[in-house]
């Protein structure tokens, strides 16, 4: 009988339930998936935990009763002829491995159905419209989002339409961040000098927050962007709203925003008529050594900032 792995999910994801049964979910955003990316990743981040349980409790229950069954006081009985022990190979040897091949499987069901250049489970239900094309910027400390079919632009705002599926290219101009929007978005490396991309599909309208998953430096406890979920037309006027700005983005305008920048409220910006290859020319800027060093006088305004006082915003 082939065995379904869909069978055994109630099963290995119940030990993980009931050790959270009895915490508050509601201010944990990674525990409400709303996308099928999302939901993908939450019940093999469960069902994993679930089978670790499964070895973890009962291996402890055992420890603590051999300990107790065996101490010196116990007079427990003594055999020094005993070597070998069929049912205890099986167990040690067996159950690890009966497990490990369970979790391998799982593993690769989910890195295919998530995989961030095409995901597996968005093909399964393939969407109407062609994907929306985004390429990401992370700065030290902001996020920059172009939309390079509309020409604009906007810092620490991603607006995209309701149940779409939405590209990602994502580069940085400095140091390693990670881009993460617990309920809709998974988690994936952005790199200076390197182009990575992200896939994901969207909900129903509704307002998150998306933030950098590394640690970035001083800033850092600010790199956040504002995420909204809007309707069709929603979007279409939001787009019209940014190409309204009087500020085009050209790559000589992004040498200014790459600047060390502490977007003290993560107050967004827009920008229109944003250059078309200003992604490529970033990521070969780095490349060619292109840094925004981080002054000392910045660093001590993070800290002003950290300790509680207020601080311009640096650029």
């Amino acid at each position: 009988m082939r065995l379904k792995l869909s069978a055994l999910k109630p099963l290995a994801t119940l030990p993980a339930l009931l050790a959270l049964a009895g915490c508050d979910t509601g201010n944990y955003r990674l525990f409400h998936p709303l996308t099928a990316v999302a939901k993908v990743q939450w019940w093999a981040t469960l069902f994993e935990a679930g089978i670790m349980s499964l070895i973890i409790v009962p291996t402890a229950i055992l420890i603590a009763w051999f300990i107790w069954r065996y101490r010196k006081s116990a007079n427990a009985k003594y055999d020094p002829a005993w070597s070998h022990s069929l049912v205890l190979e099986v167990l040690v040897w067996g159950v690890p491995l009966v497990i490990v091949a369970i979790c391998s499987l799982i593993s690769i069901r989910t890195t295919l159905d998530v995989e961030p250049y095409a995901p597996a489970v968005l093909a399964k239900n393939p969407a109407d419209t062609a994907p929306l094309d985004i390429d990401v910027i992370a700065t030290d400390w902001q996020w920059l989002f172009i939309y390079p079919q509309q020409h604009v632009a906007a810092i620490d705002e991603l607006v995209v339409p309701e149940n779409s599926v939405v590209h990602l290219r994502l580069t940085s101009t400095a140091v390693v961040n990670d881009f993460f929007i617990p309920q809709i978005a998974p988690m994936i490396d952005v790199m200076p000098g390197m182009r990575t991309e992200d896939t994901f599909d969207t909900p129903d309208p509704g307002s998150y927050t998306g933030f950098s998953a590394d640690f970035s430096g001083a800033g850092f406890s600010w790199m956040q962007f504002h995420t909204h979920i809007v309707t069709p037309a929603g979007f279409g006027a939001w787009v019209a709203q940014a190409a309204a700005s009087p500020v085009q983005l050209s790559y000589q305008e992004f040498t200014k925003l790459a600047q060390p920048t502490v977007n003290e409220g993560n107050k967004p910006s827009y920008f229109s008529n944003a250059a078309s290859n200003l992604f490529d020319n970033v990521v070969t800027a780095a490349q060619a050594g292109v840094v925004y060093p981080v002054p000392d006088n910045v660093t001590k305004q993070v800290a002003s900032l950290e300790d509680g006082g207020t601080a311009a915003t640096t650029k």
